[in-house]
């Protein structure tokens, strides 16, 4: 009977050594999810602005007429 109980005893305790292990992970997990929408958000900022410079210089190319080819 004591032997099951230090079985079993010894199997709780890598059950709650491994839920802390995954909760651990899941912390990480979480962060460089958080960062990664952070440089997502950036980057989408990056390319708005690059787009609004290319069309702001694109306006003022001269369009080139018939005439001109």
């Amino acid at each position: 009977m004591d032997s099951e109980f230090a079985a079993l005893e010894a199997k709780i305790e890598q059950v709650v050594a491994l839920i802390h292990q995954l909760r651990a992970e899941n912390e990480v997990l979480r962060n460089q999810m958080a960062a990664a929408e952070n440089e997502r958000l950036h980057l989408r900022q990056t390319m708005s602005a690059a787009r609004e410079r290319l069309e702001g210089l694109l306006d003022k190319v001269p369009e080139q007429t018939p005439e001109d080819a």
